[in-house]
């Protein structure tokens, strides 16, 4: 009797490759919103993930000397962090915010720009957000930028010479799943740098569809940290994300309007 042998889904023949560096997670994970530092730890643990964002504005990596340190539970050694500027609504604090990233780092580079336009959608102002990489690339930052779903002004972020371009599929914070996948797509096929969504997924089934789609990874925070249990729904991503990436790579059949019988009986011996 042959036996079959059964193994785990290899990402490392299939990297996500950002700046030159590779990594075998297309999961990618915030650090707000949790309960307390342990359930950081343990639901990025589970995530798979290993580039965890980091808010420079609200989280405390050493500039606080007196309160919880999140790298005491989110080692650099082991994570690549990526400093975002969440909270900012101008290209001036944006900048420096990155800047004082760089600093708190040592000499960190890579990072999240994201530069919002209004407290309520928290669409990001792409006036702003364009001032701010011009001088950011001109710092030497390696940009990922948070964007709309626009894919002119996603083509233009990655003329400007960001390292990956993140449009958002639905508000951030709404979990209301892809909105505008036709928009995606059109991203992803005249992208020649990653493109990761960014804002909007609300469960598996979000994470796969934007996988589906040929993204190259995600970014999620509230879709884990808001969930009922978050260490098991960030287990749930990373298993959502790495489907999502095989179901893309093997190549779905084409949709039709009617059936095509599993089992065709031309050449039956009957």
């Amino acid at each position: 009797m042959s036996t079959v042998m059964q193994s785990k889904p290899d990402t490392l023949d299939d990297p996500l490759v950002i700046a030159g560096v590779e990594y075998s997670s297309r999961l990618l994970v915030g650090t707000g919103k949790y309960r307390d530092m342990d359930e950081t730890r343990e639901a990025t643990q589970a995530s798979g993930a290993e580039i965890v964002t980091v808010a420079i504005r609200r989280t405390n990596i050493g500039q606080n000397k007196d309160e919880p340190n999140l790298l005491d539970v989110i080692s650099p050694d082991r994570y690549t962090l990526l400093p975002n500027t969440a909270g900012c609504y101008t290209a001036e604090d944006a900048v420096r915010t990155c800047l004082l990233a760089r600093e708190l780092l040592d000499g960190h580079d890579l990072v999240k720009l994201e530069v919002l336009g209004d407290e309520k959608t928290l669409f990001p102002d792409i006036t702003q957000t364009l001032q701010a990489t011009e001088t950011l690339v001109k710092e030497g930052f390696k940009i990922m930028v948070y964007t709309n779903d626009d894919p002119i002004v996603a083509r233009r972020f990655e003329e400007m010479g960001c390292v990956a371009v993140m449009p958002l599929a639905a508000p951030i914070g709404s979990g209301l799943g892809i909105r505008n996948p036709y928009n995606i797509m059109t991203i992803v096929e005249n992208a020649t740098v990653p493109i990761l969504v960014d804002a909007g997924v609300g469960t598996a089934s979000d994470a796969a569809i934007a996988m589906e789609l040929g993204c190259d990874g995600i970014l999620m925070n509230t879709a884990i940290a808001g969930a009922r249990d978050p260490v098991l729904m960030a287990s749930a991503m990373k298993k959502a994300v790495e489907a999502g990436r095989e179901a893309f790579r093997a190549g779905r059949i084409p949709r039709k309007r009617f059936a095509s019988a599993s089992s065709p009986i031309d050449g039956a011996f009957f």
